[in-house]
């Protein structure tokens, strides 16, 4: 279990550097559907390859369709979420939107709360609180470039607001709905994995073809972009273990702790600066984890 989360950190901390190592020009390259239709077919044959190796006598096992069709509002959840962050790009900057989408930690609890009626104590609310302003904390200027100005504007339309609250909705939505199914199915994880990916593919593809401009659909491709891939679908593979057998706090705590390896990688990579607020984030962090799971 430990080895596993720590891998999730550091893939989820990764990511956006990563993206930074791929710009040509200070531009991404390549088509971000792409790279998604990618990451969901690599995790489709990781689950086939798994199920080929410890689940094989399932392949001749009849399965409803009651227990696949749920996968597919799962898939189509995901695919509307990744494809609204590209659109909300337009009413507002990639700063406010670092800053305002960490409010799909109290979404994502509050669903968890309600629909898995799981009740949280008010120590636990605020360790979740403390995770928000761990996040708001580093997005506002964690890091700081040494040759730009350290004062950030942040700009945001009414559009925009509507956005983000639309996408928090979904994101909490699309994990705990997820969670639920993989939990009440007593199914193995590998063919529920199956499903989930193919309706990935599926959906993805369409957007691909349905949003397709004139470049190849590997256009733009390096070797970045392929550990892009790999990792993006191994941390999928991951946050499926992780929603069966624990739960989305977990995942939750994950994604903020995944801060300490994208500031490190960030200031090794791009000499960017660490600032208070960094420290601030780290804090509210220690502090979260500690009410959350520490002794009480």
């Amino acid at each position: 279990w430990g080895l596993m989360l720590v891998l999730s950190v550091a893939i989820y901390g990764s990511h956006a550097p990563l993206l930074t190592l791929c710009k040509v020009d200070g531009m991404i390259p390549f088509s971000s559907t792409s790279v998604v239709v990618l990451v969901e077919l690599t995790k489709l044959m990781f689950s086939l390859l798994f199920l080929l190796t410890w689940n094989r006598e399932l392949l001749g096992v009849a399965v409803s369709w009651r227990h696949v069709a749920p996968f597919a509002l799962s898939a189509l959840l995901y695919a509307a979420n990744n494809n609204l962050v590209v659109h909300m790009q337009l009413f507002m900057d990639p700063s406010t939107y670092q800053v305002l989408s960490n409010l799909k930690i109290v979404s994502t609890a509050l669903l968890y709360s309600l629909f898995l009626r799981q009740k949280l104590s008010m120590r636990k609310w605020l360790a979740l609180f403390l995770l928000v302003a761990a996040g708001v904390s580093y997005s506002c200027g964690g890091l700081q470039d040494p040759g730009s100005p350290s004062k950030m504007q942040l700009h945001v339309t009414l559009v925009g607001l509507l956005l983000i609250s639309v996408y928090c909705l979904i994101s909490g939505l699309s994990a705990v709905y997820t969670e639920a199914i993989l939990k009440t199915q007593a199914l193995p994880l590998s063919l529920q994995n199956l499903f989930l990916y193919f309706f990935g593919v599926l959906l993805n593809l369409i957007g691909y073809f349905w949003s397709s401009t004139e470049g190849g659909f590997l256009e733009g491709f390096s070797s970045w972009v392929l550990v892009i891939v790999v990792s993006q679908a191994l941390n999928g593979l991951i946050m499926s273990v992780v929603m069966k057998h624990s739960s989305n706090i977990t995942r939750l705590f994950v994604i903020s702790c995944s801060i300490l390896v994208n500031a490190l990688m960030s200031v090794t990579l791009f000499s960017l600066q660490l600032t208070l607020l960094f420290f601030v984030a780290v804090s509210c962090i220690g502090l979260a984890v500690h009410l959350y799971y520490g002794v009480t």
